[in-house]
């Protein structure tokens, strides 16, 4: 991580951590290094950069900047308007773009905002062209053996343009629709848009599949984006589900790259056992290739026994999808993800997507013949209990070795019983504390005592 892009991006509340001006800088410095590319390699059009944005009110500023940086450097930026991260990176990669960026705080508040950037291929951004970003926006850049502290304007006919590219998200709608391989006719289904990216995707991709569509939290305003709704609230999921006797219930994030579901009878499936299901239907039809499922440590102990069961491999990334992405290309491997719901087919995409997500989870349904429900019925998911601890440093709190003793003592009590987890939020101001064990009072208090610590030292913020 770097000092303003953390594992998802350059976030933090807008006009306050993250402001215009850094969105105009970085706009600036994206434009005028992939021109600099392309005139290099004897390449003379002007740098491609798609552009979308979720549903914050935030959103339209950072775009604004964001293109007047890009256009003030000489490229042409497309606007794809309020659309998901997958299309950015899908579109990015199909339709030719040197960059694609997506303005999008994903499950925080409306008040935050964030800088995602994706390459060309449709993948997150490399560390190298990270630092570089990083190092303009401190008028520390040096590159090409140059001292650079402001990248040149365009003038006259290189000056970029600023185009509408709606027809793109369109080509995603259509895109996602074609990776259907059932029919949903009959199945009541309800989809929690989070007010965020999905609202105006979603419904119209199962519609199309034939689902009976019920759409909810889907009038975003501003400043609803994730409140009391979508995958980190997913009790209103819950609610509506049961109420309405619905067959199965999708719960998406701001942005759309992630996804849980709610079955039948109103229980929480995570990404945990999204994996599972896919990836045992995805081995018994000779799709899963290497036999290998890629996780995160924070996947369930319970997750680890089932694939032991199913004979299925596993391996374990840190957290972020990013890091799930690198090791499955690396590997070559078909499926991977978090149990927050980052869930990645890389044969369909290079980024979560919770829409996509939902489409195969219903494809396993339909194939088996069975409700939501009956797929993980032999799966079993270990307590687990977890905190998160506002902190003034991340790296003080973790450091601290009155914390590191009060974690090392839980875990030698739990020995191979269970786990503890403790680590710093990739994007927040957070120390985040997972404990598992057989017994969820056990998680509690072992949770605590670490927590408690914290606070005693001196380290949460309040």
């Amino acid at each position: 991580m770097g000092k303003y892009f953390g594992t998802d991006g350059f976030r933090g509340e807008a006009n306050k951590n993250l402001t215009a001006d850094h969105a105009y800088k970085i706009g600036r410095f994206l434009g005028w290094y992939y021109k600099e590319l392309k005139r290099r390699n004897n390449e003379s059009e002007s740098a491609r950069i798609i552009i979308g944005k979720d549903t914050r009110r935030s959103s339209y500023m950072f775009e604004f900047s964001l293109v007047a940086g890009l256009v003030a450097s000489g490229a042409d930026a497309y606007l794809l308007h309020v659309t998901t991260t997958p299309s950015v990176a899908y579109l990015a990669n199909t339709d030719g773009f040197d960059c694609g960026i997506m303005i999008s705080a994903s499950h925080n508040p409306y008040y935050d905002n964030g800088i995602k950037l994706i390459n060309g291929s449709g993948e997150k951004m490399d560390e190298e062209t990270i630092a570089l970003i990083e190092d303009y926006l401190d008028e520390k850049l040096e590159l090409w053996g140059e001292k650079i502290k402001e990248v040149p304007f365009a003038h006259k006919e290189h000056i970029g343009r600023t185009m509408d590219y709606s027809s793109g998200r369109n080509r995603y709608i259509a895109y996602l629709i074609s990776l259907g391989m059932y029919s949903f006719k009959g199945i009541k289904v309800a989809l929690d848009c989070a007010n965020g990216s999905a609202w105006n995707i979603a419904k119209s991709v199962f519609q199309a599949l034939g689902a009976k569509t019920y759409a909810i939290n889907d009038e975003p305003n501003g400043i609803n984006i994730n409140e009391n709704s979508g995958s980190t609230h997913i009790e209103a999921l819950q609610k509506y589900v049961s109420e309405n006797h619905m067959d199965v219930g999708f719960a998406y994030d701001g942005d759309a790259d992630r996804c849980l579901c709610v079955d039948e009878k109103g229980n929480i499936i995570t990404g945990d056992h999204i994996l599972y299901a896919c990836g045992k239907y995805m081995k018994n039809n000779g799709q899963l290739l290497n036999n290998t499922v890629v996780t995160t440590v924070m996947s369930n102990f319970g997750l680890y026994k089932a694939f032991d069961e199913e004979g299925i491999d596993y391996a374990k990334t840190d957290v972020g999808d990013k890091y799930v992405y690198e090791y499955m290309r690396n590997n070559s491997c078909k499926l991977g993800g978090e149990q927050s719901g980052h869930i990645i087919f890389s044969n369909y995409a290079t980024t979560g997507d919770g829409i996509l997500t939902s489409i195969k989870l219903m494809e396993v349904m339909i194939s088996q013949k069975c409700s939501m429900s009956e797929l993980f019925k032999e799966l079993k998911i270990y307590p687990q209990e977890l905190k998160n601890i506002k902190v003034k440093d991340k790296r003080a709190a973790l450091g601290d070795e009155k914390v590191q003793k009060a974690i090392q003592n839980v875990s030698e009590s739990l020995k191979d019983k269970g786990r503890i987890l403790v680590r710093e939020s990739g994007t927040e101001p957070l120390i985040r504390i997972m404990v598992e064990a057989d017994c969820k009072k056990d998680c509690e208090r072992y949770a605590s005592a670490v927590a408690d610590t914290i606070r005693l030292m001196g380290h949460e913020k309040i």
